[in-house]
């Protein structure tokens, strides 16, 4: 249900798309009033055949003021593209050239989304910034909580752990008891051309899913120089494209046969190699975080029965999570988890309610 607006200005993340397209739909049928705001970010133009397409390309940008001109309310683009390369971006890079699986999607939200975006709407005069995401926001006490949305296949709560507590409170997420199907019949109810527009990839700006080419266009140090992949003995098994082209738990493109199927286990850039092997030497029963973000009022002070998610796709599994040195927690598992990958963030929830987070070091 969306809280009425009774005139109240709120602005919304219009990114091209039908989720926020919506969201600002409804919020001005519900008595808000809405502004636009579109973040640009990184162009690569049009999408490559066959690829998927890009999340803020300018075709996004000309959509998102189209349905600010079909809705009639004002727009603003804010031109954050060195923001994103020097944060987003740099991060990217220098995650993979570590040896480490970053979650640039994440970092967006966290650095730009909910920092310069959300600063720019209370510029604006907005008493609150609505994005299109699946995620719900309750407030108990006075004192919010971030939730799952009501769509398991669509929840997006885990991409925005690291978002502030308070800044919580000036956000909404409208969406968050839909489906994306009521989303689209909405969408279409009130004549939003994008209502059968599809999905846009993770990562904007690797578009054709070709980060070996991205990093080398990049000039990155570090990601492309070929070296051994080893199995777990040490024994050189072939060579690999360079460290950026890798990730844990990879089993595709590896270019070399043992007779069984090979995964990534270990990257070390260090020695700039890949250490394989099958797929029973992934399992993992604990791992470390840092950069623990907290948004329980209450601290972690001492050991705690929680659920974990290690990636987007995994399902949270049941752990105990205990605190470490400032910043550190460490994650034990009840029964051991496949493909732990340092640079994922391992987000802690207590039924249904984001608690916190860190990335996997």
């Amino acid at each position: 249900m969306i809280q009425p607006g009774f005139g109240q200005r709120i602005a919304v993340a219009l990114s091209g798309g039908v989720d926020s397209a919506t969201t600002a739909a409804l919020l001005q049928s519900a008595g808000w009033e809405v502004i636009g705001l579109t973040m640009q970010l990184w162009d690569h133009g049009s999408a490559l055949p066959g690829q998927g397409r890009t999340c803020c390309a300018l075709e996004d940008i000309q959509d998102a003021r189209w349905v600010a001109q079909t809705l009639g309310i004002p727009f603003y683009v804010l031109n954050l593209e060195e923001s994103f390369r020097q944060t987003v971006v740099a991060d990217f890079i220098a995650s993979y050239a570590a040896g480490r699986t970053p979650n640039p999607c994440i970092r967006c939200n966290q650095l730009l989304k909910f920092r310069l975006l959300l600063d720019k709407a209370m510029e604006l005069g907005a008493a609150f910034l609505a994005t299109g995401h699946y995620a719900r926001i309750d407030s108990v006490q006075g004192v919010p909580q971030l939730k799952r949305a009501v769509d398991p296949d669509k929840d997006q709560s885990y991409f925005l752990f690291a978002t502030r507590l308070e800044d919580l409170e000036r956000i909404r997420f409208p969406l968050g008891g839909m489906t994306k199907t009521e989303t689209r019949r909405l969408a279409e109810g009130f004549g939003l051309h994008l209502f059968r527009k599809r999905e846009s990839q993770d990562v904007c700006f690797v578009p054709d899913g070709d980060y070996g080419a991205f990093f080398q266009r990049m000039g990155a140090p570090g990601t492309s120089i070929p070296g051994p992949i080893v199995d777990v003995n040490g024994k050189i098994l072939g060579e690999h494209k360079g460290v950026g082209h890798y990730t844990i738990g990879q089993r595709h493109g590896l270019g070399v046969a043992v007779g069984y199927p090979l995964h990534v286990l270990a990257i070390e850039p260090g020695e700039n190699r890949i250490v394989v092997g099958p797929a029973e030497a992934l399992a993992r029963l604990e791992l470390t975080i840092g950069d623990l973000h907290w948004l329980d009022p209450e601290p972690l002070t001492a050991s705690r029965a929680l659920l974990a998610q290690i990636r987007h796709a995994a399902p949270p599994r049941p752990s105990v999570v205990t605190p470490l040195q400032a910043g550190f927690a460490r994650v034990t598992f009840h029964a051991p988890q496949r493909a732990v990958a340092p640079g994922q963030a391992c987000v802690l929830y207590v039924e249904d309610r984001v608690i916190g987070g860190g990335w996997i070091v």
